[in-house]
């Protein structure tokens, strides 16, 4: 059953926690009634990211759940284990299960799109259609994987990202977040709402590591399986994206895939959800009406 979190970070999502088998949680926020709609969020972020921007105008329409993903914001993972976003993708479906949420329309951002992709691959029967955000689709090197890689290491993985938390952290997280908007910059509400602290800290950087470093292997085993997938998949991706290169995940993805369509949105960065908000709703609303 779902329990209360505490709250404490300024401008946070109410949240609920609902505890998963193996010492597992999940933390989620929801509001609104209709069509189940589900928000995973990508790298260095927590539920805010989709929510603070979708979330009320979704609501308006849909019961819209937003999740921290495994081992992120106020969810618990276990180590060595979650960070596939083939297995986060399992942990989110069963969440959805205890919730009561059939065949809710996905929208998922980076690697939270990635994520939902997955899901879809796996689970089609328990999803409506996937909105992906600048998905990563391919195996390629990633900067993820040197900034928090090494992180990753059992035993000197802790200890290093420990150590970072104090030092680097501090300076090269602000500079990711703000590189992730460009062009654009970080919307002014934004800053202020979004719990920073939650989306920081040397467990949740290990976190990090850990999904960078599972990507490769992920990513080649979808490459198998989106020639046979069966769920409606929109794919948005920025022009001005430095963050995921489009043009070589997104699109190739899109021509893969069956029922799936790929959209330049032109001028946008990687957060185009941040900007571009009615675009991704109506989406949404084609997605839930079985289109």
């Amino acid at each position: 059953m779902p329990v209360a979190a505490a709250e404490g970070a300024r401008g946070a999502a109410g949240r609920r926690i609902l505890l998963l088998p193996g010492g597992r949680s999940l933390a989620y926020a929801e509001a609104g009634a209709g069509p189940p709609v589900v928000l995973i969020h990508g790298a260095v972020m927590t539920l805010e990211d989709l929510w603070l921007p979708l979330g009320p105008r979704l609501a308006s329409r849909h019961r819209v759940v937003a999740v921290d993903r495994p081992g992120h914001g106020l969810s618990v993972r276990r180590r060595l284990v979650d960070a596939s976003p083939w297995r986060q993708a399992r942990l989110i479906r069963d969440a959805l299960d205890e919730l009561g949420l059939e065949r809710p329309v996905l929208v998922g951002h980076s690697f939270g799109a990635t994520v939902a992709l997955c899901l879809a691959l796996a689970h089609p029967e328990s999803v409506a259609g996937v909105v992906a955000l600048a998905p990563l689709c391919f195996p390629e090197p990633r900067l993820e994987q040197a900034l928090f890689g090494l992180r990753a290491v059992p035993g000197a993985g802790e200890t290093l990202a420990l150590l970072l938390s104090g030092a680097l952290d501090p300076v090269l997280l602000p500079l990711l977040w703000r590189a992730i908007f460009l062009p654009q910059a970080v919307p002014a509400d934004f800053a202020r709402r979004f719990p920073w602290e939650r989306a920081s800290g040397a467990a949740r950087m290990v976190a990090e590591g850990e999904d960078s470093m599972s990507l490769t292997p992920a990513l080649f085993r979808a490459i198998g399986d989106y020639g046979s997938c069966r769920v409606p998949v929109k794919i948005l991706g920025g022009s001005a994206d430095i963050v995921v290169h489009n043009a070589l995940h997104g699109l190739p993805a899109a021509l893969m895939m069956p029922a799936a369509r790929f959209d330049w949105i032109f001028g946008a960065g990687h957060m185009l959800h941040h900007f571009h908000q009615d675009r991704i709703a109506a989406e949404v609303e084609q997605l839930a009406a079985g289109g």
